[in-house]
């Protein structure tokens, strides 16, 4: 009774802000090791160690954690930043029965982007259009005050109380000549 080995089929999910990492566990095998590597160097950060039914969890980093069962294990990722850009690589090792298979890699490309590229980017936006919004009640007072004052002026000119009256013409009366 053989393990059965195929290409690990991984299922990735994206839930309340952490990333999960399934990974089916290897069929009649009774001790196998998962490892989620990181970087080119490939730094273990998580891992599993599975022996005589009893599944041992191992991790080096506070932002990795693992759930098994019987079927799959999961690599959890949560509250991750910027500075968890990098290549991430699985890892499986058949140890028991023999045949021994050594690990077989899978690597995928985590890119994150920050909570504050977001933040920035809408504060950027919420602040153009205050001031945008500024802008337009400038406008419309100056306009306003403009208006009025022009009102102002031609009521003035013809105004008949003012202190400069308009003459009115005169003419002089003709007087006979002898």
């Amino acid at each position: 009774d053989q393990p059965h080995v195929s290409g690990p089929q991984m299922m990735m999910e994206f839930e309340n802000g952490n990333f999960r990492f399934t990974f089916p566990n290897p069929q009649n095998a009774s001790e196998f090791s998962m490892t989620l590597l990181k970087g080119h160097k490939k730094k273990e950060i998580c891992a599993l160690h599975f022996n005589q039914g009893k599944f041992i969890p191992k991790s080096n980093v506070t932002y990795c954690q693992t759930e098994c069962s019987n079927s799959s294990t999961t690599f959890i990722l949560k509250n991750l930043e910027r500075k968890h850009i990098d290549i991430y690589t699985y890892c499986l090792e058949m140890l028991f029965p023999p045949p021994y298979i050594d690990c077989q890699l899978k690597e995928t490309y985590f890119y994150i982007q920050d909570k504050e590229d977001c933040i920035s980017l809408g504060l950027i936006i919420i602040i153009g259009l205050i001031m945008f919004a500024m802008i337009c009640c400038i406008c419309c007072v100056v306009a306003y005050c403009l208006r009025n004052k022009n009102q102002q002026c031609e009521s003035k000119s013809h105004e008949y109380n003012s202190e400069y009256m308009p003459m009115a013409a005169v003419n002089a009366a003709k007087t006979p000549r002898i």
